[in-house]
């Protein structure tokens, strides 16, 4: 449902759109619909958004904001990504509010996920 000023929808860098894609719809079971060869769109990840075509890449370190994910099994998580090509780059840690973990996606994006 669409709220007034409220945050409806998120546009994401995508260095290598095609293994980004494959990568989210392998780890978290998101769908895709493409708009040319320099946009897809994703639904099924609780906000709907796209990745397009960028040579820029969003990390905490260059002050970008961090899309952070939740998970019922922190480590079931931690493991398909890794398989699917992701890279670890903070492991499991203890937070105020939970545990987390952050990775990188195949187009050098970050991205945490979090569990209580």
């Amino acid at each position: 449902m669409k709220e007034h000023h409220k945050i409806n929808y998120l546009e994401l860098p995508a260095k290598d759109l095609e293994a980004t894609r494959a990568f989210f719809k392998a780890v978290f079971g998101w769908q895709f619909v493409d708009y040319g060869p320099d946009y897809s769109c994703f639904t099924n990840g609780g906000m709907d958004g796209g990745f397009y075509r960028a040579d820029a890449s969003m990390s905490v370190a260059s002050g970008s904001l961090l899309m952070v994910l939740y998970s019922q099994d922190l480590i079931a998580t931690q493991n398909a990504v890794e398989q699917a090509g992701g890279r670890i780059s903070q492991p499991i840690f203890t937070f105020p509010g939970g545990r987390r973990f952050h990775f990188i996606d195949p187009s050098e994006n970050e991205y945490a996920v979090w569990s209580e």
